[in-house]
């Protein structure tokens, strides 16, 4: 597991994104993508009666639904203790099985580094 401190500012930027929607909104999730173009992408958990998005899918989606062509890198900010595998799935259909996908707690603190494969 990879300290916060050893993110560049990039990540931290994303982390810290994915944080405020998560508060912002009162869901149980917050996300953030940077594309390959270095724009940011920032949603929060969708729970409608005909759709639910994870935060990250729904990140992922504002990205494709933008015009971005590719992921650099995800974040998640949950209560979670892994990143789950459709969120992966995601990240991994825009950016890649390499792209990071970095998964942080309430409090920012990072949790863990995966990559999307």
């Amino acid at each position: 597991m990879t300290q916060s401190t050893d993110l560049g500012p990039e990540d931290r930027k994303i982390i810290t994104l994915a944080r405020s929607a998560r508060a912002r909104n009162g869901v149980p999730e917050g996300a953030a993508v940077r594309d390959e173009t270095g724009r940011t992408y920032v949603a929060g958990t969708v729970a409608l009666d005909s759709l639910n998005l994870s935060a990250l899918q729904t990140a992922v989606a504002m990205a494709v639904a933008s015009g971005a062509t590719s992921l650099e890198a995800a974040a998640v900010v949950s209560e979670a203790d892994t990143a789950s595998d459709a969120d992966r799935a995601a990240v991994r259909d825009l950016g890649g099985a390499s792209t990071p996908v970095l998964l942080a707690g309430p409090d920012g603190e990072l949790k863990s580094s995966v990559t999307a494969g």
